[in-house]
């Protein structure tokens, strides 16, 4: 005698299953929007140079204080500004992760930038 299971067991509906993927599409769609709109600054010693970029790594202004320029010394303020774009960068990369992960419960998906 085989046992019947009720009807739905067993097979996913797959319209459901479409439209499910389609919402989380949409919500990570306008989650990636305002990522970009969003706006991140760091800074390197003691905000002597600081980086403000938009979540598409587009820099929008580097300001760099008058003390931290010292002719003899252009090395130093080269690191400052490459370690602050590199904080800025950072702090883009992390709330992308953060925020899409919510999204995604933490699965890995190819093609979203996590």
């Amino acid at each position: 005698m085989k046992a019947r299971m009720p009807g739905g067991y067993g097979r996913p509906d797959m319209n459901a299953l479409l439209r499910q993927a389609q919402k989380m599409q949409d919500e990570m769609k306008a989650k990636q929007a305002e990522l970009e709109a969003a706006e991140y600054t760091g800074s390197a010693s003691g905000e002597m140079v600081t980086v403000r970029m938009n979540g598409k790594h587009e820099v929008l202004s580097v300001t760099i204080k008058p003390e931290a320029v010292d002719p003899d010394d252009i090395e130093m303020l080269e690191d400052l500004v490459a370690a602050a774009f590199n904080a800025t960068v950072k702090q883009v990369d992390d709330a992308a992760s953060a925020e899409m992960g919510k999204l995604t419960g933490g699965m890995n998906l190819p093609g979203m930038g996590l």
